[in-house]
């Protein structure tokens, strides 16, 4: 079986996803620390000063996830065919033909998958924008919590959470979602690299994936 190789996602795709994958990874571990510290709180006033560093930190991975979440809202709207919104939501008779057809593969009652779609599935695109618009609000509620006195950050927060403890409440609680989206994501990549060898791991390092000759 031959294969051809096209070119899949952008330079500024593969900066967005790693950027997004490892900052998620340092705001959780330091938030789970910030939650609940687990040094002895005498080291507080020491050299060391953990939990300074640790909300250091926080904040630093804070501001390139809302990068990264700026860059995947601009590739939406300006990024490649395989890139842009519209190809992720099931609004036309092709992509909810696909979600059906994704649904049923992943139940392992169909085999093979569209052949016409050279990014994501519809199931998997859409899952990365209820993603990306809870990454909104755990931006949102975290500058909300950093900058409660600025009024920007205040008018918006109060709006969409009314009051700090509540933000604080939420933005933890979508932590979690991040978490659980982050193992499942992982999962079902190495399943369909493994069922379908057309690249899809080694694409996001590279932009290309693989495609059967026709």
């Amino acid at each position: 079986m031959t294969y051809e190789k096209k070119k899949c996602w952008s330079i500024l795709l593969r900066l967005y996803h790693w950027a997004f994958a490892l900052s998620i990874v340092a705001l959780v571990i330091t938030g789970f620390y910030i939650n609940s510290p687990w040094t002895n709180s005498l080291q507080e006033g020491s050299a060391g000063f953990p939990m300074a560093w640790t909300r250091y930190i926080h904040f630093v991975a804070g501001f390139v996830f809302t990068g990264a979440v700026l860059a995947r809202i601009f590739l939406y709207l300006f990024g490649n065919k395989q890139e842009r919104i519209l190809e992720h939501l099931p609004v036309t008779p092709r992509n909810i033909k696909n979600l059906f057809n994704t649904l049923l593969r992943y139940s392992y009652i169909k085999e093979g998958h569209d052949t016409d779609r050279l990014g994501h599935n519809v199931l998997a695109g859409l899952t990365y924008v209820i993603t990306i618009i809870a990454a909104v609000f755990q931006l949102v509620s975290g500058f909300y919590l950093l900058y409660p006195e600025l009024a920007v950050w205040e008018g918006w927060g109060l709006m969409l959470f009314g009051s700090q403890q509540n933000a604080r409440f939420i933005h933890h609680l979508l932590m979690w979602w991040f978490m659980i989206f982050a193992l499942i994501h992982v999962y079902l990549v190495i399943w369909n690299d493994v069922r379908q060898p057309e690249g899809l791991v080694s694409s996001i390092f590279t932009g290309d994936k693989f495609v059967h000759k026709t």
